[in-house]
């Protein structure tokens, strides 16, 4: 069985959770705390020298970090990801955009304002804005493809969703409005509604 070395408060850790779930791959789940500084120990480095979650680890003991590559990896030759080659390149641009242009502020704003203490905090509260400026932008960006379209890519739920579902479904832990973007919000029920849906840090 494969085996995902996660935080379950990771909105990237839920990805490869939700693809896995959705697909009914078995999915063995070894919860870390990444602020407890596990990941950056000799035996965890050596399953992922970058020291983060997810990773993922295979039976013969091979290891695969990041989560959009776990999770095109537990996709691959699924629905998820779409049979046309534009469509596909479509979906990887969804999926670059997550990484590049939403999580550095979604994610982050929700880590500093959830998860960190208040001293530390006190430290990034001059980024907010910055966070808050670029993660409405990218929020923005999904509004209006998705007020034309219901999903990403296509006419069919794919890996673009999962990995936008991440961290949009909970954005509002790191003061975005979601009720300012209707279009998303109706995503994120009809995601909520796709076949074995699982809501993030529920145990596998």
């Amino acid at each position: 069985m494969l085996t995902l070395y996660q935080d379950p408060r990771s909105g990237n850790c839920y990805k490869a959770v939700l693809t896995a779930a959705h697909l009914g791959i078995p999915l063995k789940t070894v919860d870390i705390d990444v602020t407890s500084g596990v990941t950056r120990k000799p035996d965890f480095l050596a399953k992922n020298p970058n020291g983060r979650v997810p990773t993922l680890e295979f039976e013969d003991g091979r290891h695969l970090p990041e989560s959009n590559a776990i999770i095109w990896y537990l996709a691959e030759g699924s629905a998820l990801i779409p049979a046309d080659r534009f469509a596909r390149a479509q979906m990887l641009q969804w999926m670059f955009f997550e990484q590049y242009s939403h999580e550095p502020y979604i994610a982050v704003a929700r880590f500093w304002m959830v998860f960190a203490s208040k001293e530390q905090l006190r430290q990034k509260e001059h980024l907010i804005p910055e966070w808050h400026t670029k993660g409405n932008a990218a929020l923005g960006v999904m509004e209006d493809r998705l007020k034309k379209n219901d999903w990403f890519v296509g006419q069919a739920y794919s890996l673009a969703d999962i990995a936008l579902h991440a961290y949009t479904h909970c954005a509002e832990e790191g003061g975005f409005n979601l009720k300012k973007y209707p279009a998303v919000s109706a995503w994120l029920s009809r995601v909520a509604a796709t076949k074995g849906f699982v809501p993030m840090g529920a145990s596998r």
